[in-house]
């Protein structure tokens, strides 16, 4: 019999194309796990439905679990790494030879609004090449959707959006690249799968058998080709065509956005929790030890 699993995942998105493979290829089954993956809602969020039981195990970025920390709240723990990369991109309005961020002093960037990390992301590479946040219009009032149709629309001089997005406007010429934010951000662990304690210390096998699929899933995805990639995964996005799918695999592809291994080491975490410190997204620092759990993880791959 299998057992029967929910995961919540914070929105719909091929940046999270690893769960996508890790249950379209099998792997989840091949673990005696039956899992379905349930999209939040402004009424179901990933951690509400880890605090109230709904789900247990959810994917999401480590700011979640330091914003709890930060308003004494219950602790989550973050056992499995899926995003090595910041997912996002910057697009510009006009074509131009070449960019420097100086170029958005002045300007209006469209930012994500549904997660602050790709905002405080933004803050860190603006203060590393010497500007200043408060001279750049970022404005996170739209959701990504609207963000997009304003900008379609004339509004603003740069875009910060994720995928199929990115590739959409390219295409069309709507837009043009001016940096990728992974590149720009560097390595860190931008979004993993996370639980609770009593999960972490009650159903320790059952996160066994996930992570173990999660790493075959990983080692796949890190050779397979792009157009392979988007053909597995397809189902869970029927409203993105095969052209885009494969463009949105490779370009994440070419930038390691996804992990390799499920283990979230702490440099990147110290890393990550340095941005939200600095853009004041959480007041205090929280200890590596007491939000990631490596030990199941360490354990399936070897690493």
């Amino acid at each position: 019999m299998s057992e029967r699993l929910v995961v919540y995942e914070p929105f719909r998105s091929l940046f999270y194309t690893p769960q996508f493979v890790t249950l379209y290829g099998g792997h989840f089954a091949a673990e005696g796990l039956d899992v379905e993956v349930r999209t939040s809602t402004a009424a179901v969020t990933t951690t509400g439905a880890l605090i109230d039981g709904t789900a247990q195990v959810c994917l999401g970025g480590v700011m979640r679990s330091l914003d709890l920390a930060d308003r004494g709240g219950p602790r989550l723990v973050h056992f499995a790494e899926v995003n090595s990369r910041n997912g996002f991109f910057l697009l510009r309005r006009q074509a131009a030879p070449a960019f420097a961020w100086s170029d958005l002093v002045g300007r209006t960037v469209l930012s994500f609004m549904e997660a602050p990390t790709p905002w405080q992301c933004m803050l860190t590479v603006l203060r590393r090449h010497g500007v200043d946040p408060a001279r750049v219009g970022i404005e996170r009032t739209r959701p990504v959707a609207e963000a997009v149709a304003a900008f379609r629309a004339g509004h603003g001089d740069f875009l910060e959006t994720g995928q199929p997005f990115t590739e959409l406007l390219l295409a069309e010429g709507a837009a043009h690249l001016a940096a990728s934010m992974g590149d720009a951000t560097g390595p860190l662990p931008f979004s993993s799968f996370m639980t609770t304690t009593t999960a972490l210390a009650e159903r320790r096998d059952m996160l066994t058998r996930f992570t173990r699929a999660l790493y075959r899933a990983q080692q796949w995805l890190a050779r397979a080709p792009a157009a392979d990639v988007a053909a597995l995964v397809a189902p869970a996005f029927p409203d993105v065509t095969p052209d885009v799918r494969r463009a949105v695999v490779a370009r994440y592809q070419a930038q390691g956005t996804w992990a390799t291994d499920p283990v979230l080491r702490a440099p990147g975490y110290e890393y990550l929790q340095q941005i939200l410190l600095d853009g004041g997204f959480i007041k205090a620092r929280h200890r590596y030890e007491d939000l990631i759990d490596t030990a199941i993880a360490r354990a399936v791959s070897g690493a």
